[in-house]
Formats: structure tokens, sequence, C-alpha cells
């Protein structure tokens, strides 16, 4: 039986890269690999880590192989568990990067591990370029990448950003659908759970609150929007914030209680477990990214799988993810574009985007992801024996 090694965040770590590598984890069992995941005894030194926890409070879950071993900060550590790795031989060490301050860690783990001369390493690359910049970036990632056999992308723009590092193979591939988190409920149902008004129009923004994701601007959409149809047959779109601050909430308190955005603003800002993120998606007629840039969004795939349309912003790689007109609208990272928007897709309706989310939904496969793995294993032992 082929043996494959994930590193990355996993239980008991949350968030949507833990989501993501669990998920992946059960597609290589259900393809017949032996599978363990790898993840963080220490992720984040706690000054570092902008929200209120790293771990969940949901159970682990049942029949993964997950070793809590990695400390992202002991140098020690990354010796040790590079020798275990080594020793261990895995087929593929399939490894996650998405920023800088992981480079030192885990490039020293899979220079360590490479040694045993049979294991191949794939990383998929959700950053190459952080979205905040700090001093070491890219010195950190060029040692990073160094022992990397091959790369998979989930957008062009990440791929690009890599061009600039390395020439070795990579493959862009779309995010796989997070069809973990259960099946969409009516809207109905939905709603007397999160103690909503059934008969609102609601539009969600979902997700870690950072400066890059533009919340700031969709809150200045709706205070356009508040301004120009208050005495209009149309009703205004109450917003749902679901997720956590990552950064200093006064900013957008501020902006809310000067616009006097009280009666549209649904604040629910804690961190959104995993077993009721199904309930935030059903209860949204649509949802909002209006991110400032981008590389790829988790968000998109999330909704996908809920069939929910989507605004998205014309920044990175989110419009190819969201062809225009079909599973959603495109705007430009600017308010008044995206307050035309929000009211466009009130006037299309949402019947008219659920056949195309339906249809391209069928490309976000995880039978996919793990093939294009194979594939560049493949490429690899092909490379190395000519």
């Amino acid at each position: 039986m082929a043996s494959v090694v994930i590193i990355g965040p996993a239980h008991p770590l949350r968030g949507g890269l833990a989501s993501f590598d669990e998920r992946l984890a059960r597609e290589f069992q259900a393809q017949n690999f032996d599978t363990t995941i790898y993840t963080f005894s220490l992720q984040y030194p706690s000054f570092l880590f902008p929200g209120t926890s790293q771990y969940s409070t949901e159970p682990a879950p049942k029949n993964l192989n997950i070793k809590v071993c990695i400390n992202s900060i002991n140098p020690l550590n990354w010796i040790q568990v590079g020798r275990e790795l080594k020793k261990l031989k895995p087929d593929i060490i399939v490894v996650r990067y998405w920023l800088p301050f992981m480079g030192p860690c885990l490039g020293t783990i899979l220079r360590i591990a490479k040694k045993n001369h049979h294991t191949k390493i794939v990383c998929i690359a959700d950053n190459v370029l952080p979205h905040e910049k700090r001093i070491g970036d890219k010195q950190f990632t060029f040692y990073f990448l160094k022992p990397v056999d091959a790369f998979i992308t989930m957008s062009e723009k990440v791929l690009d950003d890599l061009r600039l590092f390395t020439n070795k193979p990579a493959q862009k591939i779309v995010h796989p659908l997070y069809d973990n988190f259960g099946e969409q409920i009516s809207k109905a149902e939905a709603r007397k759970y999160l103690a909503l008004n059934v008969n609102d129009k609601i539009i969600l923004f979902f997700g870690f609150i950072r400066k890059y994701k533009g919340l700031d601007i969709l809150l200045e959409a709706m205070a356009l929007l508040k301004k120009q149809i208050p005495y209009s047959k149309f009703q205004i779109p109450k917003l749902l914030i679901a997720g956590e601050f990552y950064e200093d909430r006064k900013i957008y308190d501020d902006f809310i209680e000067k616009y006097e955005l009280q009666p549209y603003i649904i604040l629910r800002t804690n961190f959104i477990n995993d077993s009721e993120v199904k309930y935030y998606l059903s209860a949204a007629d649509f949802v909002i990214q209006p991110y400032r840039n981008a590389t790829q969004s988790g968000v998109t795939p999330l909704a996908y799988h809920f069939e929910k349309p989507m605004l998205v912003t014309n920044v990175g790689g989110l419009p190819s993810l969201v062809p225009g007109g079909k599973v959603g609208l495109i705007a430009e990272p600017n308010a008044e574009s995206i307050a035309e928007k929000i009211l466009d897709l009130y006037n299309i309706g949402e019947e008219h985007f659920l056949p195309h989310l339906r249809e391209e939904k069928k490309k976000y496969s995880w039978s996919i992801l793990v093939d294009t793995i194979n594939n560049l294993k493949v490429k690899i032992q092909n490379s190395k024996n000519s």
C-alpha cells in the first residue's frame, strides 16, 4: 500500500487549513493510501496569533491518523521530526505552505526527510508571497522551496508568484469543494437556528476578518445602499458578518456607529465552529467577497458546495473562479461598484444562478487533487530516472 504524510494544520487546531487537510486525508484514504497527518503541537506563539484561540472545541475527527508533533519555533524539534520522517519513508509528503514564518521549520524537516532518497515532496502552495509583507519573507520562502520536488497552486496568481522563485514542476487546479460541513438546509430552518428573520434579505461575509478581505469596503457599500434606497420599494439587505476579528475591530464598530448601520448589520464575530458552518451559508441569499487583494479563497468553494451565488471583486484569482453572470457577479474593489452589484444580484434573483452553480461545482473534486499529486510524483520519479 502506498503511503502519504500530510504536513499542515489539523485537529486540535481549527480553521480552513485544518478542515482542508483533514478532507484531503480522507480522499487519500478512499484511494487506499496509508495516510497520516503531521500537525503542530505549537503552530504560532500566542503573541503572533491574532485570534482568540488556535484550538478547536469540536471533537477529533473519526478514523483519521493525526500526529500532533511539530513545534514551529523549536529547531531541535524540526530535526527530530525530520529524522522520524526520513526513517518512516512515506512515498509522498504533501506539505502546506501559506506563510513565510513556517519556512524555516518546514524547510528543515523536509531537507532531513528527503535524505532517505525515496520520499517525493509535493507542496500545496496557498500563498507564496503573503498578504501582509514582513522582513525575511523572501529568504524564508527560498529556504522552504529548495527541498520541494513539485507544487500545486489553486490560482494563477500563486502560480505566477511561484515562478519568481522556482521553475520546478507545478500544476494549477481549482480549490476543491468544502463538502465536509454537511449538506445545505432550508433557508427557513437555518435562519430559525440563527435567530434571524425569515423574511429579511441577507447577504453574508464569512471568514476571518483581516484588512485585505475588504470588510470595511463592504460596510461603505452598505452605507451607500442605506443612503440611496431608503424610500424605494427595495428592502435594504442586512449584512451578516460571520467570523472572528483578526485585527482591531474598533474601526469597523466606529464606522457602523457613524453611519447608523446598526439595523442592517448582524454581527456574529466569534469563531464559527465546523458544525455551524452550514447554518450561516444556508441562511444567506448571497455570499459577498469584497477583497482588496487575493490569491484564491476558501469561501468560494464553500459557496459552491452550498449553492450560494457570489459577489467577488476583480482581484487576484477570484474572477476566474466565478464566471460572471452565471454563478455570481464581479465588482471592482470599491464601495460604489459593490453596492451596485449587490442590487444587481437581487434584481437577477437567486434562481437564475442555481443551474450554473450546480454545473460548475462538478469541477471542484477532491479526487482531482489526489490524482494531480500522484501524477506529479510520477513526473518527479521519471525525471530522476531519465
